[in-house]
Formats: structure tokens, sequence, C-alpha cells
């Protein structure tokens, strides 16, 4: 089941440039034009960032947008990245672990927190990823190249803990999410949530379109519906998010990593967090195509980023 002790870089050369010079341009360049956008309100300043919600498309879709994510980050500030994705390929009631011991990506190896990942697994709620099932998920893999590009001069030093989450019910989310709470709250340790948004169009059985008699176009109803759920998410309520899925079914592929992470946040605002301000705000949004008519398809995404500050 361990396999190698590297993961591949399985999506180099097809969902982002395996080339590494190249690679690394194009990550600066949507980083630069991540920070040159950002208004003061959306600068992390005199907070701490605890977490960064990221879409997982090939890189000529959502980079622009992931750069938003990814140009929060402090290498300085961090030795520890929970790394959570929604999984694709199989189909799980839990959450699972990698077998490896470095994630391999164009511009440098990521290391793996195995002491992390044993004690997670000394839990016994988490199963094992075969090297197979590691290798064909994407959103766990599609994080790596912009951290390891904003980690640059600390790959030696910051260590990931990847963690594939399944298909989980509420009460498992929140398990998960209080479970992996103390790991949130410690300083120097951050997560990504992997996670695009609407999936929307034939192709996906998903094609709602409540705003057809007002007249307004296809793309603009799915941004509605995209903005409701990101103010669930900025809420901080789990049973607000959950219940807007519910709701209208968006296609959110992420929508178990995100709620974990509320149940998280909800678990040290209740019990661990007095007196902190506690902070989630989306920074960009995109889509992959204007949709204007019925046979068309597009995927959402967004990035946001959840803070602490006394």
């Amino acid at each position: 089941m361990s396999g190698s002790k590297t993961r591949v870089a399985e999506k180099a050369g097809s969902w982002y440039t395996k080339e590494s010079n190249k690679l690394k341009s194009e990550l600066n360049n949507w980083l630069e034009n991540a920070h040159h956008s950002l208004n003061q309100s959306q600068q992390t300043r005199n907070s701490k960032l605890k977490a960064i919600i990221s879409p997982h498309a090939g890189y000529a879709y959502c980079g622009a947008t992931a750069a938003f994510a990814y140009s929060q980050i402090g290498a300085d500030e961090i030795d520890r990245v929970f790394i959570l994705g929604p999984s694709h390929r199989v189909y799980l009631e839990d959450c699972a672990l990698t077998c490896h011991q470095f994630y391999s990506t164009p511009v440098g190896d990521l290391r793996i927190d195995t002491s992390t990942v044993q004690e997670l697994n000394s839990s016994g709620n988490f199963s094992k990823m075969t090297t197979k099932v590691d290798r064909d998920e994407h959103s766990i893999e599609m994080q790596l190249p912009f951290l390891a590009h904003v980690l640059n001069g600390h790959l030696d030093r910051v260590a990931i803990v990847p963690i594939l989450v399944g298909a989980l019910n509420e009460s498992r989310e929140r398990f998960y999410g209080q479970l992996l709470a103390p790991y949130l709250l410690h300083p120097r340790t951050i997560f990504i949530i992997s996670s695009d948004f609407c999936h929307w169009g034939d192709r996906f059985s998903y094609t709602p379109y409540p705003d057809r008699d007002e007249g307004i176009p296809i793309h603009q109803s799915i941004e509605r519906l995209d903005r409701e759920g990101m103010r669930c998410v900025e809420s901080l309520k789990m049973e607000n998010f959950t219940g807007y899925i519910r709701k209208t079914k968006n296609t959110v592929c992420g929508r178990h990593p995100i709620a974990v992470l509320m149940a998280a946040v909800e678990e040290l605002k209740a019990k661990m967090l007095n007196g902190t301000k506690v902070e989630l705000q989306f920074l960009h949004y995109s889509q992959s195509g204007a949709v204007k008519k019925q046979h068309e398809s597009s995927v959402s995404y967004a990035a946001g980023k959840l803070t602490f500050s006394n």
C-alpha cells in the first residue's frame, strides 16, 4: 500500500505547466496580480492567517483566483499545513491519510509531517489512501505547486498533512471538525481547504436557472447562487452552509472540507477563543466561462481566507 516514498506530480504537463522555470513565472504573475488587486480591507494585517479556501481546477482556469488565497500566506509564520481535499474518484465515508513521505511538484518537493499523520492514524478515525487513490486524486495535488512556490526557501522546514475528505454526513463533518480543531488552534499551523464552487451544465446534471423570468443571464444567476453560499461560509455557522447545500443542491465539490473547517471553528469559538475575532472573507470569484445558453457549462472558483485577531 505504501509504494514509493514520493508521490509524483501526476497532473504536471496537463493541468499545470511541468517545466519549472515557466511554472514559477506563471505563479509569480498570478500572485503579483493578486497582490496589486487586493484592497486594504482584504490584506491580512494585524491578524493571523489560519486557513485559505482555494480552487483545484487546471491553472489556466483557476490560477488567477487561487493566487488571491496563496498571496495571504507568509512562509516565515508557519511550520505545518493541513490540506483538506474532497474525494472525486473513490467513495469514502471517512477521511483518509497519505502513505507517502513526500509530494513532488515541479517547483520543489513538499515533506509530509509523518508524525502528525501517525498521530491522526492512531486515533482510529482515518483510513489510508492507496498509492493509486493518492495519485489519481487532483483536489490535493492542485494546491501543491502554489504552496511549494510560496514556501520557497522553507521547504525543508514546513511540512504538510494531506487529508482526503469523503462524503461525510453532517454529524461526521462535525466530528472531524472537532477532532482537527486543536491543530487549527496551533499558532504555526494553517489549513488549506480545496474546493471549486458551482458546476453548472448538463454534463454536471445541474442546471438551475431561477432568474430566467428576470432576464438575467445564466452566468449572473450562477454567481448569485454561489455568492449566497459564500455568505453562508463567511457567517462561520456550519448550519447556514449545510442548510444552503440542502436547499440549493449547489455542486460545491469541496462542501465537506468546508463544513469540516466551519465545525472546527465553531468548536474553537465555543471553548477556546474568548476575545478573539474570527473572520472568514472571500477575496476573489471567477467562472471558467460566462454561460449564456442552456447547453453551455461552467465551473466557478472562489478564494477566501480565515483569520484570527485579538
